[in-house]
């Protein structure tokens, strides 16, 4: 029987799985949906249906990894397919990376007005490059992960998988000399990216508020609310960055032990890393966000017990006999 740690685990990862599949396909779908339609997708959708792919092939690699590490531990931990699924999931979370600096930087973009006649040729021009910038994201990526390759080693301490079960098996890990530069390079240069596009847009959301942001009734103007969602959204998605990378960290580093309140909590955030992304992407967006209520309305109304019948009492009523009047 597998502990109660791993059922717990692979049950954890299953659902974040299903969900991510979900919502991610949900987002892909509407924008192929509006694509065929005739109507331009903005640089900020062709963004994130770029992400959501990231999203759904790093999650379904995930799943294979770690169900393989769970139930096969001695063809997992050999060192070709150990090293197979490292590559298969360094590339996309890379990706993913790179792309939400795409996102944040476009975000910031549209919406600083810029009047200096550089800045807005070069803020048109970004723009228009929005398919190149991704194409260089994902090359950037393969550059700095797919070298993991060629740089392990093996090791063999004990993995303990639970209190009940301890394997002596060869570990490969990566080496340092590689590790250091290609996180460096690929996940904390983005973040840090991120973090700065994100407060240059908290600082504009403060800094130029105007009266003309607002109707005479008081209520937001339609650009103010963009503004409020691009800066709403960044926030979250650097929130959601920060903690899969502090908890990749903590892994890397085997700051907690299996089994510990630690180490499930570094694996939680972890497997809710994808579903997370696209989830914001969902609230974020009006469109999104009311296609998602209209299937969920669906699936509700569809769920509901079909309403009974009234039934009808017939009440019978006997007229009584008069006798003749004396």
């Amino acid at each position: 029987m597998l502990p109660l740690f791993i059922v717990g685990s692979m049950t954890v990862l299953g659902i974040s799985t299903v969900l991510t599949m979900f919502t991610n396909s949900l987002i892909i779908a509407v924008n192929i949906i509006d694509k065929m339609q005739g109507k331009n997708l903005s640089s900020s959708d062709l963004i994130m249906v770029t992400l959501c792919i990231s999203n759904i092939l790093f999650q379904f690699t995930m799943l294979v990894n770690d169900y393989v590490s769970f139930l096969e531990t001695d063809l997992y931990f050999s060192y070709e397919v150990y090293v197979i699924f490292t590559v298969m999931l360094i590339v996309p979370i890379y990706c993913s990376f790179w792309f939400t600096v795409c996102l944040s930087v476009n975000y910031y973009l549209q919406i600083i007005i810029f009047t200096h006649p550089f800045l807005i040729r070069f803020k048109i021009g970004v723009s228009q490059l929005v398919s190149q910038l991704l194409i260089a994201s994902a090359l950037m990526a393969m550059a700095t992960g797919v070298p993991a390759a060629w740089n392990f080693y093996t090791d063999s301490p004990g993995l303990n998988m639970s209190s009940n079960m301890t394997m002596e098996i060869s570990v490969p890990k990566l080496n340092v000399i590689y590790l250091l530069p290609s996180n460096l390079i690929s996940c904390s240069f983005p973040l840090v990216l991120v973090g700065i596009a994100n407060g240059l847009i908290i600082k504009s959301l403060l800094t130029h508020t105007h009266k003309s942001d607002r109707n005479t009734k008081g209520d937001l103007s339609a650009r103010a609310e963009g503004r409020v969602r691009a800066a709403r959204t960044i926030s979250c998605l650097l929130i959601l960055y920060l903690s899969f990378y502090i908890s990749e960290i903590f892994m890397f580093l085997d700051t907690f032990p299996p089994n510990s309140p630690g180490f499930c909590i570094c694996l939680i955030v972890i497997y809710s890393y994808s579903p997370g992304q696209s989830i914001v992407f969902i609230f974020g967006s009006p469109k999104l966000k009311q296609v998602s209520l209209s299937i969920l309305h669906c699936i509700g109304g569809a769920n509901k017990e079909k309403p009974k019948k009234p039934k009808v009492m017939f009440i019978k009523l006997r007229k009584k006999e008069m006798g003749p009047e004396k």
